[in-house]
């Protein structure tokens, strides 16, 4: 199995976005894609651990390039690629509703967005034993297929409460209307 080193260097040297991107750079300052890579690399860990808005700069990391990356799926005739994207996008937003009920504690932990940064990298990593896959196939899938009809029926009787409430005001607002324009013509 290949280092992460030799991983690093392979996947500069491949025909991607990032390699293009680090080749220009190194064209016009000299300095090896490699070098560039690992200095963004470290850069961006000091900065979750120490900067200000790190927690803006890790929810883009967990949101733009999966966001692009759907968005190509969905353009592609291959719905294998959709599955993987719709995979991902349940565990963000299991993680994201557990993280809403525990960010008050977690964010004064020092390494916290560094370490959320990791979660979401691994979450989205172009493997099939990736962070999405494993987490979905462990909890999120086990959970759905044990709760997923009481889930229904409450979701189907919330949404005839709804439909009921939204008839009852729209006859209270045509009926409000029509008597405010008779009055109206009444007095004219």
């Amino acid at each position: 199995m290949p280092s992460i080193k030799e991983r690093l260097q392979n996947f500069l040297n491949g025909d991607n976005f990032v390699s293009r991107l680090l080749g220009k750079a190194e064209e016009k300052t000299g300095i090896k894609k490699y070098y560039l890579a690992s200095g963004s690399i470290c850069s961006l860990g000091l900065y979750l651990i120490f900067g200000y808005g790190a927690s803006l700069v890790c929810n883009l990391i967990g949101f733009v390039y999966p966001a692009y990356v759907s968005v190509k799926a969905i353009e592609s005739p291959d719905k294998k690629d959709d599955t993987i994207w719709l995979t991902y996008w349940v565990v963000y937003g299991v993680f994201s509703v557990v993280e809403f009920f525990s960010d008050i504690f977690l964010f004064w932990f020092p390494f916290y967005y560094l370490g959320k940064c990791c979660f979401l990298l691994w979450c989205m990593a172009p493997f099939s034993w990736n962070g999405s896959q494993i987490l979905y196939d462990r909890f999120i899938r086990p959970f759905f297929l044990k709760h997923h009809r009481t889930v229904d029926s409450v979701v189907s009787d919330l949404g005839g409460q709804a439909l009921n409430t939204a008839e009852s005001v729209t006859r209270g607002a045509f009926k409000g209307a029509v008597t405010q324009s008779f009055e109206n013509q009444k007095f004219k």
